[in-house]
């Protein structure tokens, strides 16, 4: 029989002059690509279906269905092609019962010509196949196997036209091949699904024994959680808490990622005092706010005549923080030249003064911070890869007071009775100045939060601040324009889920026409009436207001530290302190 197909095989491509294809080359192409899907990283369900759909690339075939079992023998999987959530029972209906059982029992090939007539096949599963007395359905079936384990099957149907030649033998071996492949991807999966099922219960009990500890560096009252000045009792913030306070054992580099404001710096101090080295020096630097000749300097010291003003030699912050921790912030706006440098002493915790040749030693633990998104800067060649591995041991999420709004009340109270201590007063918030504070972006963070309640207490005239207090308003604040209000967001989903963008910068001048602009989110408040017209400026006048646009854009961009701003002006930090004078422009302190 199979020797008569292959002949007629070649008579038939002999008649056509088309020249033979090698079935073997067939097959190893469709093994190649089989195991690259099988190799992605998708979930299970999907990769067995994305078999199938290919499959029917590679031999003459109706309907496939790939099913597994549990290891009690209980039907786990069953996909087909153009699977989606939910069809397991219309593709199980498919399945041959019997058929499938003598197949599991023997871990041996089914081979039906014609379902219809074979003993394995009742009428209703030659029915379900679409047999009949004028279609004709034959069958395959072969074992999913895991060593000498059947842990599935693999089947194909198809129609049978009374032209088509089925290579029967080579479509047994080519299935079988497939599902050898796929019982060792089942087998990975299982493996993974079962470590990952055991370090979830591992890290589900050690978060318990961790919640049950009680550590003196942490106190709870009033429902807040202190720690070294961090306050809020949120799921997020009580998760950093415990993750910072098992950091702090190990002597890793930690890299704090977060917006600004969020009070990364307080986290590195929680850090340091948490850890063994709490009786070491606490040194901090704020790498953006210095040009790269200081900060070599800063960082590694200098020698006496290094540089012109350098009258003696002085240690740099490195020396400083000897057997204790640096915090290093903005640690992502040093320059390439730079981030060389410093992989060399994170490597080797060794380093040279500037003007000096003398080698010096020291232990240190370092803390970055970043609002960057290194990853990011890294693929743009802005970063240096290998200095992001060297800091990003530990890398550690500080959550925006956005992700943690059941913390507003709490740090607006605290921030409050702060002010009432220093000021002799005895202000309190009435509800509808806790609604406005809890509808509000907070771009700037806890930091723009304390700013917020200290101003509005200082203008405050009653007893208690009210909602009208505040500067969002009367249009005075600028948080309250660029940013979007939960409240002023579809109702059908709550607050708490709506994603809020990243704070965009003041769009002026011509750019105010450009599609950047079309892209500001809408605003919180309404938009007060056109002024007055007012008569036409000299060209001196216009001069200056665009040169005062253009500081508040760098300003905002750089999120107000100067030496951000100035580099992103071509100036240097002298010359844009000039510039801010001259037009009047207050810096603004989140």
């Amino acid at each position: 029989m199979v020797q008569q197909e292959a002949l007629q095989i070649e008579r038939e491509q002999a008649r056509s002059h088309v020249p033979l294809v090698s079935l073997s080359d067939v097959a190893l192409t469709g093994i190649y690509e089989i195991s690259k899907i099988l190799t992605a990283p998708n979930r299970l369900e999907t990769t067995l279906s994305s078999v199938v759909n290919l499959l029917s690339s590679f031999m003459q075939m109706r309907h496939g269905v790939i099913s597994l079992l549990e290891d009690d023998g209980i039907p786990d999987i069953t996909v087909g092609g153009g699977w989606n959530e939910g069809t397991d029972a219309r593709y199980r209906a498919r399945l041959p019962e019997k058929a499938i059982g003598q197949v599991i029992a023997t871990a041996v090939p089914l081979i039906a010509e014609n379902v219809a007539s074979h003993p394995a096949f009742s009428a209703a599963d030659a029915q379900a196949l679409g047999a009949s007395e004028d279609t004709r359905v034959s069958f395959i079936g072969v074992p999913i196997r895991v060593a000498s384990r059947v842990i599935g099957t693999l089947t194909i149907d198809r129609v049978w036209d009374g032209r088509s030649v089925f290579r029967l033998d080579s479509d047994v071996r080519f299935l079988t091949m497939v599902a050898n492949l796929i019982g060792q991807t089942v087998q990975l999966h299982r493996v993974v699904s079962r470590d990952r099922e055991r370090l979830m219960a591992e890290s589900g009990r050690l978060q318990k024994q961790l919640s049950e500890l009680k550590p003196s560096s942490v106190s709870r009252e009033r429902k807040r959680v202190y720690v070294d000045g961090i306050i809020g009792d949120s799921r997020e913030i009580r998760a950093l808490l415990d993750k910072i306070m098992i950091v702090a054992k190990s002597h890793s580099p930690v890299l704090l990622r977060g917006e600004s404001g969020t009070g990364k710096e307080l986290i590195a101090k929680a850090i340091h005092e948490l850890s063994p080295r709490q009786k070491g020096p606490f040194i901090k630097l704020n790498c953006a706010a210095l040009p790269e000749s200081v900060l070599e300097s800063e960082l590694f010291g200098h020698e006496k005549g290094a540089f012109t003003g350098a009258v003696g030699a002085r240690k740099g912050r490195f020396e400083l923080a000897d057997k204790g921790t640096l915090f290093l912030d903005e640690i992502g706006e040093i320059s390439p030249a730079f981030q060389a440098k410093l992989l060399r002493v994170l490597q080797e915790q060794e380093f040279e003064r500037v003007g000096g040749s003398h080698t010096l030693k020291v232990n240190v633990r370092v803390v970055a911070a970043t609002n960057r998104n290194l990853e990011e800067a890294v693929a743009k060649n802005e970063f240096r890869a290998d200095l992001y591995y060297r800091i990003s041991v530990i890398p550690v999420i500080v959550p925006s007071l956005r992700d943690r709004r059941g913390d507003i009340p709490l740090l607006a109270n605290e921030f409050l009775d702060r002010f009432n201590r220093e000021n002799g007063r005895d202000l309190q918030f009435n509800q509808d100045a806790v609604d406005v504070l809890m509808g509000c972006g907070f771009p700037g963070n806890v930091r723009e939060l304390e700013n917020c309640v200290q101003r509005t207490a200082t203008l405050a005239q009653g007893s208690a601040i009210v909602g009208d207090d505040f500067a969002c308003r009367h249009n005075e604040c600028l948080s309250a324009l660029l940013w979007r209000s939960p409240a002023d967001a579809p109702q059908t989903r709550r607050p708490m889920d709506i994603p809020l963008p990243v704070m965009p910068p003041v769009i002026s001048g011509e750019a105010a026409n450009s599609n950047t602009a079309s892209r500001l989110p809408p605003l919180t408040v309404p938009v007060p009436a056109p002024a007055p017209a007012v008569p036409v400026r000299s060209a001196i006048a216009d001069e200056d207001l665009n040169e005062r646009e253009r500081l508040v854009d760098a300003m905002e961009r750089a999120g107000w530290v100067q030496a951000k701003a100035a580099r992103l002006l071509g100036l240097t930090p002298r010359q844009i302190g000039y510039a801010l004078k001259k037009h009047d422009i207050e810096i603004k302190r989140f």
